[in-house]
């Protein structure tokens, strides 16, 4: 009987000891870094704890779920924020594509580009030149209308009322289609410009695709540091910014160049867990201000999530204030942009 009631304590102790080391071994696992910057393991979180962002980790150290930091009410107003930049950049996103489709809609090739601009340029010169033909006749026009009242004028006598107006009449064509010339040149750059960002533009989506490569206020200084914003304080020093946060997204970015224009400079989706992409966008404050707002993007995974949501995303968007205005004050004195 003594040895019946050993061997059910002994079964029932192995048994919950089998139990228990089984409940050890189904505890999740926790991952965060401190206040000290110090990354820790542990199957349980200390209350102190509970306000940083942490991940859960499988057996094998996979990331099955990621909490963000706990934040502030100033810091969810920031991410408010954020979400607004991120809305405008989108729609800068959408017009590019829209403008991308159309663009390959119309033109099959380099050639049937270069053809097209041709004949709208020999339009256009068309109509500059009759512009300079009607100035060429109103100027000679004025000058005989000169000359004529020169010799009324030679002679002491009165030069006629209907001379006078005929001359106040001739000078108001020759201004008026001076500016008409003008407006017709600056035209004719404007499109010339278009043009040349339009070959540009078709010839990096052929190619990229031949060679199939992977695919309001004025913030405070606090608010653009952690929103990844500069302020445009006027338009040299804007075009400036621009030129140097091309170099910082081309720096720090993982991925290839997308789109790159005036407004919008992207860099192509993140195609593996480590990768960063970054973007630059000219977002309007009113008629007359700019800001430049950077933004990061990560893999839409669980480690995606969990690297743009760490330190050193964090640091990059940060960081991308200082080095503009660092870089400006150098280009000042040495006036060459600066690498990064």
């Amino acid at each position: 009987m003594l040895v019946r009631n050993f061997r059910i304590v002994l079964y029932m102790t192995c048994l919950i000891s089998l139990i228990d080391s089984q409940s050890v071994l189904a505890k999740q696992m926790y991952r965060w870094v401190g206040e000290n910057g110090e990354t820790y393991f542990s199957d349980q979180i200390p209350p102190e704890e509970a306000v940083h962002g942490r991940s859960s980790l499988s057996k094998t150290g996979r990331v099955l779920e990621v909490t963000e930091e706990a934040k502030t009410k100033e810091q969810q107003e920031q991410d408010i924020r954020l979400e607004e930049l991120r809305k405008e950049q989108d729609k800068l996103i959408v017009r590019q594509k829209i403008y991308d489709k159309a663009l390959l809609s119309t033109y099959h090739s380099k050639e049937e580009m270069i053809l097209a601009i041709q004949a709208k340029t020999e339009t256009l010169n068309k109509q500059k030149n009759i512009i300079e033909g009607n100035l060429t006749r109103f100027t000679e026009q004025l000058k005989k209308q000169q000359k004529e009242a020169g010799v009324f004028e030679r002679n002491a006598q009165v030069v006629p009322k209907d001379l006078l107006d005929e001359l106040a009449q001739t000078q108001h064509r020759i201004d008026y289609t001076e500016e008409a010339l003008a407006k017709q040149v600056e035209k004719q750059n404007q499109i010339k410009k278009t043009d040349e960002a339009d070959i540009a533009r078709f010839l990096f989506l052929t190619q990229s695709s031949k060679e199939q490569l992977p695919r309001s206020k004025i913030p405070s200084i606090k608010e653009a540091n952690e929103l990844g914003l500069f302020y445009c304080e006027n338009d040299y020093k804007c075009n400036k910014a621009w030129e140097i946060g091309r170099l910082f997204v081309d720096v720090h970015s993982t991925t290839g160049t997308d789109v790159y224009n005036e407004k919008l400079i992207m860099n192509r989706a993140p195609p593996k867990d480590s990768d960063i992409s970054l973007s630059l966008s000219k977002l309007a404050i009113n008629d007359d201000d700019y800001q430049l707002f950077l933004d990061i993007r990560c893999r839409d995974s669980l480690a995606g999530k969990e690297l743009c949501a760490s330190q050193k995303v964090k640091n990059i968007r940060f960081s991308f204030r200082a080095y503009v205005n660092d870089a400006l004050s150098r280009d000042a004195l040495s006036n060459k942009v600066p690498t990064p």
